[in-house]
């Protein structure tokens, strides 16, 4: 059978180009350490690989968000904590003057304490993270919790961060009744200020106080417990999520993976393949009908 010339060369052109891109391929799976590099070399891993990036995107993007939640959370509870110890100074300044044996000059005094405490407890209801937001005013961190009216300028809707698939935790608690609290110390310490003033005369006064003291104290440490807890939740969810993406590098690591023994067997017969169809084509393009004569 006569085989035309251009049928040969195309031939042979095509078979050292199949062995060139065999052999390209082979260094490229080998120097990346990736054995599937486009969907064509193995379609279902190359799909398992697909979805195990974006779950460990979307699992990044959780610890993320997880990491943050944690530090503005624990910004509040510590805020809160201190917010706490002023409140529970302001009590037992407050049970001490309560003391029918108190005269007006030690009254007075007491003003002073009061003033400082009261200052410290409206500073503290403000108090602003990082970004400059207002941490116990809801949803309207860009408004003062309590303002100088004592109003609440603030809500108590809560910031919703997610934390996993259908999930999220609230980053924030609101002190809503602390503007209340406020406008009734300050009343009191003007009446201790007072010259003149008697403990008779306000003793119902600092009872009344106290009473709303103790509630403000209570909601305090409740939204103390509530921060607590969601710390508690967040650092569960990490450690599930880090076990999760473990999993997920090692399932990409097994699918993906090159298997170098496997590769180095391709990549010498590609080589090989390449070298013998080389000499074929050099060897026989050196023929002609003549040397048959």
């Amino acid at each position: 059978m006569r085989i035309a010339s251009n049928q040969y060369h195309a031939t042979m052109n095509s078979a050292l180009q199949a062995a060139n891109e065999g052999l390209t391929h082979v260094m490229q799976q080998m120097a990346s350490g990736q054995r599937v590099l486009k969907p064509s070399d193995d379609s279902i891993a190359a799909l398992r690989l697909a979805r195990l990036s974006r779950e460990e995107s979307s699992l990044a993007q959780y610890r993320d968000n997880i990491g943050a939640l944690q530090s503005r959370l624990k910004t509040s509870e510590v805020t809160l904590d201190s917010i706490r110890e002023d409140l529970q100074a302001t009590r037992d300044l407050l049970v001490w003057a309560a003391d029918a044996g108190n005269t007006g000059d030690d009254l007075n005094a007491m003003s002073g304490s009061v003033k400082t405490l009261h200052d410290s407890l409206l500073f503290l209801a403000n108090s602003k993270n990082a970004e400059g937001r207002y941490l116990f005013s809801g949803t309207a961190s860009d408004q003062p919790t309590v303002d100088p009216a004592y109003a609440f300028l603030g809500n108590t809707q809560a910031q919703q961060v997610a934390v996993a698939d259908n999930m999220s935790v609230s980053a924030n608690v609101s002190l809503e009744g602390m503007g209340a609290f406020l406008r009734q110390m300050n009343t009191l310490g003007g009446q201790l200020a007072t010259p003149g003033v008697t403990a008779e005369g306000v003793h119902a006064d600092v009872t009344a106080l106290i009473a709303a003291l103790d509630q403000t104290l209570g909601d305090v440490a409740g939204k103390i417990g509530q921060l607590g807890g969601r710390q508690n939740i967040l650092s569960t969810l990490d450690t599930n999520h880090a076990s999760v993406s473990l999993a997920n590098q090692q399932s990409a690591l097994d699918l993906g993976q090159v298997d170098y023994g496997e590769a180095a067997t391709r990549l010498n017969s590609y080589t090989l393949a390449l070298q013998a169809t080389q000499k074929a084509y050099a060897k026989v393009s050196q023929l002609s009908l003549f040397d048959a004569i």
